[in-house]
């Protein structure tokens, strides 16, 4: 596929890594030389790389320090996959298996997070509800203490107003994947979209959504919370820049999208 060439300073907030064990399979999984090579070819100059979901094993402490070597001489910063016991849903059997919910030894506790965010190899975490579960409040408090932002993983499971209910009012920045909205829940994506007037440390990442209307309207109402995620592998970055460059936006504002935000929410992504 050619090299891009459209003059931005591109970072990717939302690319998943190959953790192995095993070989990664194309099209689901992605090394970090493959990435490296894939972020090239898309004028991508710095991306944050996670896990995907474990097989065959539990807990991420593998997988994370994996991800993180192969970020080591790459243009790659690493977030921690974080988990825990507690049922995301907003049901009767949600409430009444979380008053039961106690933590495995393998799930994400307090000193695993600081841990994590004071070793200089990652700069946030990574949280998927419906996957993983929602960690304890201790584990969020200590988020709180540390600061560093959380890329959250939204979507029919976990919608906007459940977020709303259980992180946004945490003292650490969120990033919202995909809109809120995953698999292309329009609704859940507009319903995300009305969140930020209110809350000023929620962003939103454009990874796998593909309505332009919505994408076009997100960034002008707030062009300083959108910022550009590529969802690869499931999306080769090419795609999902060409996607943001064809919007109806302006310069400054796609600026923004592709940059800007994104090292304020990261501040490692500003590194070259």
């Amino acid at each position: 596929m050619l090299e891009l060439e459209h003059g931005f300073r591109i970072v990717d907030l939302h690319a998943r890594l190959h953790a192995g064990p095993g070989r990664p399979v194309r099209g689901r999984t992605i090394d970090g030389e493959d990435l490296e090579r894939e972020m090239h070819q898309a004028g991508v100059v710095r991306s944050v790389v996670f896990p995907g979901p474990r097989k065959g094993e539990q807990g991420y402490l593998r997988a994370n320090n994996a991800v993180a070597r192969q970020a080591v001489q790459r243009p790659f910063i690493a977030f921690a996959r974080i988990d825990g016991p507690r049922d995301p849903g907003d049901g009767a059997a949600s409430r009444l298996k979380n008053l039961r919910s106690n933590r495995s030894d393998w799930q994400t506790a307090p000193e695993d997070v600081e841990q994590y965010a004071y070793d200089d190899r990652f700069h946030g975490f990574k949280l998927a509800p419906t996957r993983d579960g929602l960690p304890e409040p201790d584990v969020l408090d200590v988020l709180d203490d540390v600061g560093l932002p959380v890329l959250v993983h939204g979507g029919e499971g976990f919608p906007p107003s459940t977020l709303e209910d259980t992180l946004l009012d945490r003292e650490f920045p969120v990033v919202l994947a995909h809109f809120g909205g995953h698999p292309l829940d329009r609704e859940l994506m507009h319903e995300a979209v009305s969140l930020l007037d209110s809350y000023e440390d929620l962003y939103l990442d454009t990874a796998a959504v593909r309505y332009r209307e919505l994408l076009e309207h997100a960034i002008v109402e707030h062009p300083d919370r959108v910022v550009f995620g590529s969802g690869a592998p499931a999306t080769h970055p090419n795609v999902a820049v060409m996607e943001i460059l064809t919007l109806d936006v302006t310069e400054d504002a796609m600026r923004k999208v592709f940059g800007k935000n994104a090292v304020r929410v990261v501040p490692g992504l500003d590194r070259e």
